[in-house]
């Protein structure tokens, strides 16, 4: 399976290029980084200096890339994979738009541990629908986004179950927690790769569910394990739960 790597500088896209040149089953077929000269072969400096052939776009370069990214996979017919996380409403329109053309996959985290988070989370909220829900999120010192995307792709799968339920991104003022709200807390330290809790507590009892990410391997093995199921899907818009149907 032939893959192009946007975004192949950073530290995502280093560590995709790796886990490609360990495993037959993938094919590097072009690296795109804004940092490049094109001096070397394979590497370019932009998505449509690309003219070969692939058989899906792995992108983890910056929201801002959103549109671009999925023009370029809309005309040319191939798959794409978003990993990026923090997308505006116009990002959002964009990728839905090339969407109707060709199959792409957007998910907030790649991890399929946190896609069974969010399963298990829906299931929770679903058995005790009068608790208090909080969401605690860590990451390292240098992440951009806050609230994470994972936060609010959990936040969403509360939402899912309690349609009323409101976001409160950060408990700043004083006053009572009202009955609706999901708290949403961001924490920035240190090497942190990435930590989410959601606390589902009724008075009586508190339920706790973690998922801890050791290092950034995980991400990639997810977005490598996402391209190879949306390589012959039809277009449209999925996410990485539809992986697990």
């Amino acid at each position: 399976m032939k893959l192009i790597i946007n975004g192949a500088a950073g530290r995502m896209g280093a560590e995709l290029l790796r886990l490609i040149e360990a495993d037959n089953r993938f094919e590097l077929a072009g690296a795109v980084d804004i940092s490049y000269d094109d001096s070397e072969a394979g590497k370019y400096t932009r998505l449509d200096d690309f003219q070969g052939k692939a058989d899906c776009i792995v992108d983890f370069s910056h929201h801002s890339a959103a549109a671009a990214v999925s023009a370029f996979a809309a005309a040319r017919r191939i798959p794409l994979v978003i990993g990026t996380t923090g997308q505006t409403a116009e990002d959002l329109s964009a990728i839905r738009e090339a969407s109707e053309k060709v199959p792409m996959l957007i998910a907030g985290n790649m991890s399929l541990g946190i896609a069974t988070l969010v399963e298990l989370v829906k299931t929770a909220v679903k058995m005790f629908p009068d608790a208090d829900v909080e969401i605690v999120e860590k990451h390292h010192n240098q992440k951009l986004d806050v609230p994470s995307g994972t936060a609010l792709m959990l936040a969403d799968a509360v939402k899912s179950v309690r349609g009323d339920s409101v976001f409160l991104v950060g408990r700043h003022e004083n006053g009572k927690r009202s009955k609706d709200e999901i708290g949403i807390h961001s924490l920035r330290m240190g090497g942190v790769v990435g930590e989410h809790e959601v606390i589902i507590c009724t008075g009586s009892q508190t339920l706790s569910l973690r998922h801890t990410a050791h290092n950034r391997a995980l991400f990639a093995e997810g977005a490598l394990a996402a391209a190879r199921f949306i390589a012959d899907k039809l277009p449209g818009l999925y996410a990485i739960q539809d992986m697990f149907k």
